[in-house]
């Protein structure tokens, strides 16, 4: 049975994983065995619980340990503790309302390699130093959706297991394999048997309803990072640069929106 804590005050040192670790502080760079982070609302828990994470406590209005809790409580060991509180002591966390109530820390599963990850992958997202968590959520969310079977990401960029990340990609981080590039990841990724397509505005852009990419049996679709988007050397290295056809005298789109664009040309409409 879950050991079930009422906490009554919002500086109780139980509640400081939720309310006061930083990020950083949860990635634990130092001692990379007992890395954590949040998944916030039942159903990211749920996902995250299906993928195989380890839960090692809850955070739960205290409504919910007799309600919703109950399923997920019932998959994880049973000296797992569960702190709850009222609402006037949980809505003094950033973004509660977010939550739906329920938050749970949980270890942070071991990173795969290329090679597992893209095992059996036709169509792969791969994100250069994008930045900001809501863009990675929002991407994670539309690879899921359309037709990647992974995403690969360099380590500059922002990480997918953020809480913000996880919370705006609705879980999907858990369902889509995912890891982090080397420095040769456009060799790796060719020895691979993928292509490669930069989405960037240049001179030789191709439409990206053209026929070529969308024909190959393995391809890598690359976005960049906001504002300045892929570098310039990583656009060359690439088999195809593509472009969205813009009106009204727009130039681009946000990288979240330009992945769902790209990802149902060139993975939805490749599944077809």
């Amino acid at each position: 049975m879950a050991n079930f804590i009422e906490i009554h005050d919002f500086d109780a040192p139980e509640l400081d994983v939720y309310a006061r670790l930083t990020e950083n502080q949860l990635l634990c760079r130092r001692d990379p065995e007992n890395a954590m982070f949040i998944a916030e609302s039942p159903m990211v828990i749920e996902r995250a619980l299906d993928a195989g994470c380890v839960p090692l406590s809850f955070l739960m209005e205290t409504k919910h340990s007799v309600g919703k809790a109950k399923e997920l409580l019932s998959r994880c060991p049973e000296n797992i503790n569960v702190y709850t509180a009222g609402l006037e002591v949980l809505t003094q966390l950033t973004g509660f309302h977010l939550t739906r109530g329920m938050l749970c820390a949980m270890l942070r599963p071991k990173l795969r390699s290329i090679e597992e990850v893209c095992r059996g992958a036709r169509r792969i997202a791969v994100l250069e130093n994008v930045m900001n968590p809501t863009n990675i959520g929002a991407i994670f969310r539309s690879a899921a959706a359309l037709g990647m079977d992974a995403v690969l990401l360099t380590a500059e960029g922002s990480d997918p297991l953020y809480r913000r990340a996880v919370r705006v990609s609705m879980g999907t981080v858990f369902q889509v394999p995912w890891t982090y590039l080397g420095a040769d990841w456009m060799q790796e990724l060719s020895s691979l048997g993928f292509k490669t397509a930069a989405m960037a505005l240049t001179d030789k852009s191709l439409p990206i309803y053209d026929p070529a990419p969308a024909k190959e049996e393995k391809l890598a679709v690359v976005l960049g990072t906001e504002g300045d988007g892929l570098a310039a050397e990583t656009v060359a290295g690439c088999d195809y640069t593509l472009r969205i056809p813009m009106s009204h005298g727009v130039d681009s789109l946000n990288v979240a929106a330009a992945s769902a664009v790209a990802f149902y040309q060139l993975g939805v409409m490749h599944k077809l």
